[in-house]
């Protein structure tokens, strides 16, 4: 990779201003000080420092998060605090990807990963990556046979299709609901659609992958191989 390219891609300068950087600060690729953003290097096998720091990077990268409530699954939002905002020094400086979008209002296990075929890959409908969520209602509920057969819902674009619980289990008003797919608002849409508001909601498993004793607002990486099923 240009070093130029790598500066802004861990967001320390743009491309074009890489040299007035190099200049400016003190950048050395193992233990020879470069001034040139065209130089080509390997940072998965190469040390980068800058200033006398090592450079942390790896590519790919996938962390597991829990989102509290109040932050919305992305990037960048004028009015809201984003998923992202949560990441502190090394990762805050990669791009994440978001597998698996949260409400707002929505807490738990949200999966972030810098390669975006990955995420692609396992957000889409034909893959059926199970989802576990818990979910307290607003009465006590009883039709856990009705959502094990499947309800007829709206998707985010309005168009009908069949939702079922590929597992439940409820204990008065907290259900524990498990899905393959997830359209949107897809748990608080089958539970309406049977005559219960979800008061609230958290997701607790993607795959393999659970919150164990992550806080909320705090995060851990995983390898891929951690998360399927």
């Amino acid at each position: 990779m240009r070093l130029d390219k790598f500066l802004s891609l861990m967001k320390y300068c743009s491309r074009k201003s890489s040299k007035a950087f190099l200049k400016t600060h003190q950048v050395l690729i193992e233990e020879l000080r470069v001034y040139d953003g065209s130089i080509n290097f390997n940072p998965n096998s190469q040390k980068l420092y800058i200033d006398n720091q090592l450079i942390f990077y790896q590519d790919p990268i996938h962390l597991v998060l829990n989102k509290p409530k109040g932050y919305i699954s992305a990037n960048h939002d004028e009015m809201h605090p984003c998923v992202v905002d949560l990441l502190k020094d090394p990762y805050h400086r990669f791009d994440f990807k978001i597998a698996g979008r949260l409400d707002i209002d929505t807490e738990g296990l949200m999966l972030l990963s810098t390669d975006g075929a990955f995420v692609h890959e396992i957000t889409h409908p034909n893959h059926h990556l199970s989802k576990t969520y818990v979910a307290v209602l607003d009465k006590e509920f009883v039709d856990e046979k009705r959502l094990l057969e499947g309800v007829e819902i709206l998707d985010g674009r309005n168009q009908i299709y069949k939702a079922k619980a590929l597992d439940i289990k409820s204990m008065k008003k907290e259900v524990k609901i498990v899905i393959d797919e997830g359209k949107y608002h897809q748990i608080k849409r089958m539970f309406s659609k049977l005559g219960y508001e979800v008061l609230y909601l958290k997701r607790t498993k993607i795959g393999n992958l659970e919150l164990d004793n992550l806080l909320p607002g705090t995060y851990k990486q995983v390898r891929k191989e951690d998360i399927y099923d």
